[in-house]
């Protein structure tokens, strides 16, 4: 596959299942080859606690403009939470839109539901929880949260 960086590199996919295999390999050739990774990243005289903070603030930005551009709210939490809570539920909806919607057989009012369903949940916490899930799970993440919400849980909290 060709990378950003101009480099081709050749990648054995096979240990991923066969459905997610075109969506990694997108990300892949969006990213620079992994030698040109680590020299930039070795000759960079930023410490790595700059590049983390740089790396969360990039992240941070594109979140936050994901969240204001399809009217998802506000999360609820602790201050050190929310901007952890907000990256991690921009990467599981945007992982879920590829595998649902651009690699499966979702239309946009699939899609749209389950937005909704995402809306609904604004506690950090909860996506911070789920940051590690595959993409194709939120369906079923988000279910479980909303009969949660159903339970006998105090509804006031």
């Amino acid at each position: 596959m060709q990378h950003t960086c101009g480099h081709e590199v050749v990648r054995d996919l096979s240990d991923r299942a066969a459905d997610r295999r075109a969506g990694f390999a997108r990300w892949l050739a969006s990213r620079d080859c992994t030698d040109c990774w680590k020299a930039a990243r070795d000759t960079d005289t930023q410490s790595t606690e700059d590049w983390l903070a740089a790396k969360r603030s990039e992240e941070q930005q594109a979140a936050a403009a994901w969240a204001e551009q399809f009217d998802m709210a506000p999360l609820e939490g602790p201050e050190r939470a929310l901007d952890w809570g907000e990256r991690s539920r921009h990467q599981l909806m945007t992982a879920a839109h590829t595998a649902l919607v651009i690699e499966g057989s979702w239309d946009e009012a699939d899609w749209a539901d389950l937005e909704e369903k995402a809306r609904a949940i604004t506690r950090a916490g909860w996506w911070i929880d789920q940051r590690d899930a595959e993409g194709a799970d939120l369906v079923e993440l988000l279910d479980a949260a909303g009969e949660k919400d159903r339970g006998t849980e105090n509804p006031f909290r």
